[in-house]
């Protein structure tokens, strides 16, 4: 995106506060238009008091008054118009910075599962921060002088031209040369600012990665590995930084030289008008006060550029994650999901993540309500991937998958996920209290219900050994907590929501074999009436599952109760002797001859 694009963007990110913004450009127009009387009449006042003297007389009180009074009406509309503007044009920025910003949240949280897979948070969070931060200053920049600025430069050609045009060219030089080296400044450093912002990027994530592993650094004594990463991604940035800041320095040093030659030029070519009659004393002062006016708007408007060419990467990283559409969203039309019984169907389901190796292909089930399917297989057979496809991380490239009938794609993807309640393989937390966790199933729970979701989940000593009880903070991801105390916390986190349809993806991979023991009881209790989704590589857990689907390669190849897929003889026996399930039983599922005990001579 060019520079100009995307600061009008910007501009149109008003929103609700575009009608304010109206206001506030009209009034810097106003500004920029009353800016210029002040040299006019000062310029007039001279050539009365030149005049007045030329013919050897004091000039009278009725010829001064006028301009002095407009002189004094200009200047106290300037001081009231520029501090009006500047209160408001500052409200305006901070509420308008503070919307964005939550709607940036909330777009990204609302992005598919798969977005967020392959962008790092630290990164989304760098250019969060710093978008809202750049269009905050744009904001306020553009409503407190960029506008006035602009005009100023457009008026300041016709209204020099008018006056005196032998003068105004002088200044429309000025205007010009000023431009092509800003042109040429900006094709040099556009390319190096966007080189600055992809090691910015690399830095924030870098950053987030090492504080999110500090355990794993600390404990492979990675720190001065990780710092001198650091050190070489900071060098990286300041090579291409120090050169772009440094073309930048050129520009404002002349400008600042270009105020004495202007002025003198001014002064020069002036008299030589004056003295061929060809101006008058008031035009020479009214241009000299035009060239200050002139620099001062150049010079705001190399810092502006300046501005624009650091922020412009920043902010068109920030519009790339605002324009992204993902995949899976509400159709138009799409219905909420209500009063669901739990009866799920996968019609001839295929899905690819890359469009050349199937994750799941031809994929058939049918659910009843309340029962329990159990998915088993090895590492990437496609058990997590037919699930995704329930609570539509993905849709289907062929294929449906339907609740009580209907397809998920007709319904609103809010109603769908809050009749699913998942429990993941890693317990996810939020840095904050137990209750707060909890009632992210159930926001308005109250406190006997958060207890009696604990104790079912059999984590309710997690809240009684606490002083704080469920004010207790459970830590960034939850790591004031063990592992198993995290993933029964999130499993009394779904019970309390209190789905039709539960997903387990490795709910009791976490827990120690005497907790695992009382939360599979609790969740076989809880299953009880819903549709379940079990994923297990303990196949103990699924033992008294309804029906358990072998998936390999992306396929069900083998489908059926623990007893009768024991009794096929196949893959599923295989899985279930490697974990010494059928010791003892051979393929009819009756026990076999135990080896003899060796006899040892004494």
């Amino acid at each position: 995106m060019d520079l100009l694009r995307i600061y009008g963007r910007a501009i149109t990110l008003l929103g609700p506060q575009a009608t304010l913004g109206l206001l506030l450009a009209v009034a810097n127009v106003a500004l920029a238009l009353a800016q210029f009387a002040e040299p006019i009449l000062f310029g007039q006042i001279i050539d009365a008091l030149a005049t007045a003297q030329a013919e050897r007389r004091i000039p009278t009180f009725q010829e001064l008054t006028p301009l002095l009074a407009a002189w004094v009406a200009f200047g106290l509309f300037n001081i009231g118009a520029g501090v009006t503007i500047s209160l408001h044009a500052d409200r305006l920025s901070h509420r308008r910075r503070l919307g964005v910003l939550t709607q940036y949240f909330e777009h990204v949280l609302q992005l598919p599962l798969s977005f967020h897979g392959e962008t790092h948070s630290g990164r989304l969070l760098k250019v969060m921060l710093e978008g809202v931060d750049a269009l905050w200053g744009l904001w306020l920049s553009f409503f407190r002088e960029d506008l006035a600025a602009i005009v100023s430069l457009i008026v300041l050609v016709p209204v020099g031209i008018w006056i005196n045009w032998r003068l105004g060219l002088v200044l429309i030089v000025l205007i010009f040369v000023f431009g092509l080296v800003t042109a040429y400044v900006i094709r040099r450093t556009e390319t190096m600012q966007r080189e600055v912002e992809a090691y910015n990027s690399d830095l924030a994530e870098r950053t987030s990665d090492a504080l999110g592993n500090v355990a794993v650094i600390q404990s492979y004594t990675r720190i001065e590995a990780e710092v001198s990463g650091m050190r070489d991604t900071v060098n990286r940035v300041l090579a291409v930084q120090i050169p772009v800041l440094s073309w930048w320095a050129m520009v404002s040093m002349a400008t600042k030289a270009s105020t004495t030659l202007t002025i003198l030029a001014i002064l020069l070519i002036g008299t030589w008008l004056y003295v061929q009659g060809l101006a008058r004393i008031g035009d020479i002062v009214t241009y000299v006060a035009f060239a200050n006016m002139l620099i001062g708007r150049l010079d705001h408007t190399v810092s502006f550029f300046n501005r624009l060419m650091l922020s412009g990467p920043r902010l068109a990283l920030f519009y790339d994650v605002l324009d992204t559409v993902g995949s899976v969203r509400d159709r138009p039309g799409a219905k909420p999901l209500e009063n669901v019984k739990g009866d799920v169907r996968f019609e001839d389901v295929s899905f690819s993540y890359d469009g050349k190796r199937p994750a799941l292909e031809d994929v058939d089930l049918h659910a009843a309500p309340g029962q329990t399917f159990a998915f088993v297989g090895t590492t990437g057979a496609g058990k997590s991937t037919a699930l995704a496809l329930l609570h539509r991380v993905f849709d289907p490239q062929s294929g449906a998958v339907l609740i009580d009938g209907t397809d998920i794609r007709d319904v609103t993807l809010s109603s769908l996920r809050r009749n699913i309640g998942v429990v993941f393989q890693e317990p996810l937390l939020f840095n904050r209290t137990i209750e707060d966790n909890l009632k992210v199933g159930k926001p308005d729970a109250t406190e006997a219900e958060l207890r009696l979701a604990l104790s079912r989940a059999q984590a309710l000593e997690l809240v009684e050994r606490n002083p704080q009880g469920l004010k207790a903070i459970v830590g960034e991801r939850g790591r004031a907590l063990s592992g198993g105390e995290r993933q029964r916390l999130s499993i009394a986190r779904a019970l309390l929501k209190d789905p039709p349809i539960l997903i387990l993806d490795e709910a009791t991979s976490a827990l120690d074999a005497a907790t695992e023991a009382k939360v599979q009881a609790a969740l076989d209790e809880v299953m009880k009436g819903r549709t379940t989704f079990v994923i297990a590589h303990r196949l103990a857990t699924v033992r008294n599952a309804d029906r358990i689907l072998v998936f390999e390669h992306g396929r069900v190849v083998e489908a059926g109760s623990f007893d009768e897929l024991v009794g096929l003889g196949g893959r599923f026996a295989g899985l279930a002797r490697a974990q010494f399930m059928t010791q003892g039983e051979g393929a009819d599922g009756k026990d076999a001859a135990k080896p003899e005990t060796p006899q040892v001579e004494t």
